[in-house]
């Protein structure tokens, strides 16, 4: 038996198999509000055959977002815009969906990346002023974020939980609390963007604490019973910045606090990064992560069935999940079960695509 297509649970949430479908943002928001693209684009990606689909980094307050294109969940209109969107995916397919929170941190304000990807400026139409655990802009010339104090802190945790009770009133099945890629919690964790001096900044107790604090407040906010993960950078690849060694002491801390997964990136916090890219680079970091306890995603470029295959086969990591490589091949779940002998499901109106000798690939198919 495959064990990529093997079976997992996740407190009350079962899936059918180790593939995830990464967030992915796709800044084709109308002041946060999802649009018909998230239609087809979240409806496409449904009908995969993966495991779990994660939605793309959601803003939970408009000066969260990386762009002003972003996602975002924080009143009635940005809620009620997902409602048709969520009961499309529903009408069609029962993969678990998921929703990845976010705060943009310093990066957001940020031009779409098909425009460069630059930072508008506070003065210039779409911009807005950033904050962030310190006055330490992201690139040289930047504006430089502002540094939150007690009552921006406690107004940025409410805005998770009140993102999260909208993401359970929408009947989401999980919430990924995202504290990766250079955005606001990544900050607090490291050293390089981190230079407070209070009870937030300094010591790595001191830096876990505030992302300790968001992760308990969605935990307590959303349904017992679904889970709650979190996406962590593993490492800067900055010396003296964030590494693995620190991220395996904050995957014991959420593992104690009920983490359900982790989801192990790297990256994406200071533009001195020097980054190896090789197939599965990022793989270690899961494995490294996994001796915790802690249920793990592998992420980056995972791109082959095979190689999928052994990272959870060979207990790497728990789940592959897959960003770039599914919007390539959007049935890439179809393609990896017929390779390794496993089972997908598929919606009848695709039932008559299976190839010749392959009439069981689709699990949820009548058979022959």
């Amino acid at each position: 038996m495959s064990a990529l297509f093997s079976p997992l649970a996740l407190r009350g949430l079962s899936l059918k198999n180790r593939i995830v479908i990464s967030p992915m943002c796709q800044y084709s928001a109308d002041n946060g509000r999802a649009t018909d693209w998230h239609m087809i684009h979240l409806g496409h990606l449904a009908l995969s055959g993966a495991g779990m689909l994660i939605l793309e980094a959601t803003a939970v307050e408009p000066d969260g977002r990386i762009t002003p294109a972003d996602l975002g969940l924080w009143d009635d209109a940005t809620e009620q815009a997902l409602v048709p969107v969520l009961a499309a995916i529903r009408r069609y397919s029962d993969i678990p969906v998921v929703m990845q929170l976010a705060h943009a941190g310093r990066k957001a304000s940020s031009r779409v990346p098909w425009e460069g990807g630059a930072q508008i400026a506070p003065d210039q139409p779409g911009g807005w002023r950033t904050h962030a655990p310190s006055a330490v802009a992201f690139h040289d010339g930047d504006a430089a974020p502002i540094a939150l104090d007690d009552a921006g802190l406690a107004r940025i945790k409410a805005a998770f939980v009140m993102a999260a009770e909208r993401a359970a009133r929408l009947g989401l099945d999980g919430i990924e609390v995202h504290a990766a890629h250079g955005y606001l919690l990544h900050e607090f964790l490291s050293p390089l963007s981190n230079r407070r001096t209070d009870a937030y900044g300094g010591s790595l107790k001191n830096r876990l604490r505030f992302p300790l604090e968001v992760f308990e407040a969605v935990r307590a906010a959303f349904p017992a019973d679904k889970p709650v993960g979190v996406r962590v950078s593993a490492s800067d690849w900055v010396e003296g910045g964030w590494d693995i060694e620190q991220t395996v002491v904050l995957a014991r801390e959420l593992k104690a606090r009920g983490v359900d997964w982790i989801d192990a990136s790297s990256g994406g916090l200071s533009a001195a990064q020097k980054i190896p890219l090789t197939p599965g680079y990022q793989v270690p970091f899961a494995e490294a992560i996994k001796e915790t306890g802690v249920t793990t995603f592998a992420v980056g470029l995972i791109t082959e069935p095979r190689q999928a295959e052994d990272i959870v086969a060979s207990g790497q990591a728990d789940c592959v999940a897959l960003a770039r490589a599914i919007l390539y091949d959007p049935r890439w779940p179809w393609h990896a079960a017929a390779e390794l002998g496993g089972h997908a499901d598929a919606p009848p109106q695709y039932w008559r695509c299976q190839p010749r000798g392959l009439k069981d690939l689709f699990a949820n198919a009548p058979k022959a």
